[in-house]
């Protein structure tokens, strides 16, 4: 089944937050010396999150009822604990309105080699996730097939992150239900450029002996 058609305004607002998010939102928590999130953060980290989805303006309220102090400390707590995934969780779902779902996305923003967020797609794109909760337990299982992938990436590139296997899982699904031809193309691209790299290593293999 295809995903539901977004209307142009919801795609432009959704790029610029999802551009806030992956970038700016990372180095504005990185720059201090204890990770933590902000209220006007975590609020615009809700609208972000339901931009992706059913826009619920019930849970962007709950959110912004947080106290300013009560937010930050609850986050701070959370990153204290990585790579304590459960425990982090659990930190931040003290919060109104945040549930593992959205504790995640805080918890990739700010240490994304160690989380993913828990994107529907990427979910669907592991096996033995469906049907899909939004529990802890459930979160903590898709981790689980998400350090098993990076554990095999890394062997060859170290530089591979936890949100980034994310991402790449959300890309596979995207294309799967929405533009197959061009899944396979990039997968047919890819395996070329591998056999090419192959053949181009057992070459300079042969003129070192």
């Amino acid at each position: 089944m295809k995903m539901a058609k977004m209307k142009p305004e919801k795609g432009k607002e959704l790029k610029v937050l999802d551009s806030w998010f992956q970038n700016e939102l990372p180095a504005a928590i990185q720059e201090r010396n204890e990770k933590y999130v902000t209220k006007m953060e975590l609020c615009e980290l809700m609208k972000w999150k339901l931009s992706r989805g059913k826009f619920r303006p019930r849970l962007q309220q709950m959110v912004e009822s947080n106290s300013k102090d009560l937010i930050i400390s609850a986050s701070k707590k959370a990153f204290k604990h990585l790579p304590n995934l459960k425990k982090a969780i659990e930190e931040l779902t003290v919060l109104k309105a945040v549930g593992p779902a959205t504790a995640s996305a805080v918890l990739t923003a700010g240490a994304p080699d160690q989380a993913a967020f828990m994107a529907d797609e990427s979910m669907q794109a592991l096996p033995g996730l469906m049907p899909l909760q939004y529990t802890l337990g459930f979160y903590l299982q898709y981790m689980d097939q998400i350090k098993q992938i990076l554990k095999i990436l890394q062997k060859e590139d170290k530089t591979w992150t936890a949100h980034q296997v994310e991402l790449t899982l959300w890309t596979f699904q995207f294309l799967k239900l929405n533009d197959p031809p061009l899944l396979i193309e990039a997968m047919e691209g890819s395996s070329k450029r591998k056999q090419e790299n192959s053949n181009g290593d057992a070459k300079s293999n042969k003129k070192l002996k």
